[in-house]
């Protein structure tokens, strides 16, 4: 019977080969087809959606105008005539829900408590829509959509049409397999029957019949060659095999000495490193204890009784006895590291003692059984880790100490040093200016272009120094956190950019009421370097736009300053907070590379954190907080162009 069963395994592996192929193949492309309907279907989805939410949006410009809720609400009941759409918001320019629709029959709708950035999300069968309403260039509110998406149902239309095809194709698949069998295993099933025989009778004489000119035909070949080769090795690997019975007798003898070998090692190793002794009731030696005299040195007459006390430290005698009165009251098992003395070093070690009480079968106490572990080596190791953790600590803090000493003096230094360059550089610049307006029209053109490369460097160079007295300011400026209106702040700061730069053309986007505890002096320096960044980086966007907010996270505050401007790649993101680090050159972005170090240090000193996201070309996000993060929370960021929470690098 197993012989049959084995017989037909090849037919069985062609049976199902044949019929997984298939399978896998009206999986693979069913699963194809779905994939591009479905993001087809999306893709129309969405685009409707949007279009709808533009439609609505613009049709509810005036509600949002006038602050007219029941013309808004009767526009958004127009959505009655879209079956798909089970919800609609309507929310005014501060991102405030200012109407809504929900559809009859549907479950109460959880509309979000602030419009956000445009966005498009499937969640289920669910599809929710964002967008801005935009009225002559303004933002005047946004429109919220929710919609069926109708997944299940797709999927269970192609399902019923993956099913049938797959059943028309397994039926075919079914009827190949079976002429495969045929045509296939029958040459293989001939040569396995031999095969059988061969092994059953141990005759190498039969040989195969070779069938097809095939890879079959060349197995049938090489089994027969395989035959012959075999039946002339038979005979030498017998009497081969009558000489290695005598060596592997031989060999099992020297392995089984070394066996023993070993065994007789081990425990001597053992008996070196633990003791094992036994004690009556009263915790007296009476029989042979050999592994307690190999390790002290005492002879049987000595630690016979109570002697085997003697071998452990007199200082240490009390301590002991007092442990084995309690243990002989309530039998009870207990640990103590004592001293006891070692033959072979000749001195005490530390060792340690676990006795257990020993019961007969009836509950009754017979004897006391223990071991002694020598643990001198670790305690000697143990004890010096602790002095080098003791000496490595003094070590720690005299090194931070002469650390914090050295940054006050360079940073006294870098003060110094700057003050001392700046009057050079004003004698500098206002003697190159002197030459220009005294000896301009006797100086040719070449002249005069080095005359004005001196001043620009000693422009920059001032600035240089302007922004590292800036930065050493900061550090020294005492922190007095007070409620700060950042966004009366920002105002501000945005009014003195447009003032210095009336022809540029910003959108600006101010979230209204933000208030934090912070110094107002630093807070303000903060806002003027990132909000002039954000600036100075989208002057070469025609629509640029710049965007101050915040998110409340829990208790923390996080503030953010959007724009649209050049961004940066973020692989380069750690270099962006140091001093004088630019990702952009000069001649692109004039500046000093000073700002945003001068920004993080007022982040730091609050106790808070700045991080950004951004992408090249399509602008940067920085978020900071102005308190202290909470122990053990992780800081999230938001992606540049959505506003999505993220994780910083």
């Amino acid at each position: 019977m197993s012989s049959r069963i084995r017989l037909r395994s090849v037919r069985l592996k062609l049976f199902l080969g044949v019929l997984l192929a298939s399978l896998a193949a009206i999986v693979v492309t069913g699963a194809s087809l779905f994939a591009y309907d479905l993001h087809s279907l999306r893709e129309n989805l969405s685009v409707d959606l949007v279009t709808q939410a533009e439609l609505i949006g613009r049709a509810c410009v005036p509600a949002l105008q006038f602050d007219d809720p029941k013309v808004a609400h009767d526009n958004l009941a127009l959505l009655d005539a879209r079956p798909g759409i089970d919800a609609a918001g309507l929310y005014n320019a501060k991102g405030v829900l200012f109407g809504s629709y929900i559809r009859s029959g549907t479950a109460p709708e959880n509309f979000p408590a602030l419009a956000g950035a445009e966005q498009v999300n499937f969640a289920g069968q669910d599809i929710y829509v964002m967008r801005r309403i935009i009225s002559d260039k303004e933002i005047v509110g946004f429109i919220y959509l929710h919609a069926q998406y109708g997944l299940y149902r797709r999927v269970k239309t192609y399902l019923g049409i993956v099913l049938a095809v797959g059943s028309l194709a397994l039926l075919v698949a079914l009827l190949l397999s079976l002429w495969l069998q045929v045509a296939v295993t029958r040459p293989i099933l001939a040569i396995t029957g031999l095969a059988q025989r061969v092994v059953e009778k141990g005759d190498y004489s039969p040989r195969a019949t070779k069938i097809t000119d095939d890879e079959i035909g060349y197995l049938t070949d090489a089994f027969n060659r395989m035959l012959g080769e075999i039946g002339g090795r038979t005979e030498a690997l017998e009497a081969s095999n009558r000489e290695l019975g005598h060596e592997i007798a031989e060999r099992r003898g020297a392995e089984l000495a070394l066996r023993n070998s070993e065994k007789r090692y081990r425990a001597l190793v053992s008996t070196l490193s633990t003791v094992v002794w036994v004690a009556n009731r009263d915790w007296e030696f009476q029989g042979d204890q050999a592994s307690w005299q190999a390790y002290t040195g005492q002879t049987p007459e000595e630690y016979r009784g109570k002697g085997w006390l003697r071998a452990f430290h007199p200082d240490d005698l009390p301590v002991l006895q007092r442990y084995i009165d309690r243990a002989i009251k309530g039998h009870q098992t207990f640990e103590a590291e004592v001293r006891l003395w070692q033959a072979a070093s000749a001195q005490y070690r530390i060792v340690d003692l676990r006795p257990m009480a020993v019961f007969d079968g009836d509950g009754e106490f017979r004897e006391w059984i223990g071991t002694v572990t020598d643990i001198d080596d670790r305690r000697r190791a143990e004890d010096e880790v602790r002095r080098l953790n003791v000496e490595l600590e003094g070590r720690v803090r005299e090194r931070t100490k002469k650390l914090e000493e050295a940054n006050g003096e360079l940073e006294a230094f870098s003060y110094s040093v700057s003050h001392d360059l700046r009057a050079p550089l004003r004698a500098m610049d206002g003697f190159s200016q002197r030459l220009v307006a005294d000896y301009g029209p006797k100086l040719d053109e070449q002249a005069l272009s080095y005359l004005s490369r001196i001043r620009a460097g000693a422009v920059r160079m001032g600035q240089l120094i302007e922004d590292l007295l800036s930065l050493s300011r900061i550090t020294r400026l005492e922190l007095v956190r007070r409620e700060v209106d950042l966004s009366a702040l920002v105002h501000a700061v945005l009014a003195e950019l447009q003032q210095r730069d009336p022809e540029r053309k910003v959108q600006v986007s101010v979230w209204d009421g933000v208030h934090v505890e912070a110094d107002l002096r630093l807070a303000r320096v903060a806002l003027e370097n990132l909000l002039g960044n954000a600036w100075k980086f989208t002057s070469k966007n025609p629509e640029a736009h710049i965007e101050f907010g915040m998110m409340q996270e829990g208790e923390r505050k996080v503030l953010f300053v959007r724009d649209n401007g050049a961004g940066f790649d973020m692989a380069y993101a750690d270099k962006l907070f140091g001093p004088f680090q630019r990702l952009h050159g000069i001649h692109e972005f004039p500046g000093t590379g000073v700002g945003l170090a001068i920004v993080q240090r007022i982040v730091i000193r609050h106790g808070g954190r700045i991080w950004c996201q951004a992408k090249p070309d399509l602008g940067a996000t920085f978020f900071f907080t102005l308190q202290e993060e909470p122990r053990g929370q992780a800081v999230p960021t938001r992606d540049a162009g959505t506003g999505a929470p993220a994780r910083p690098n």
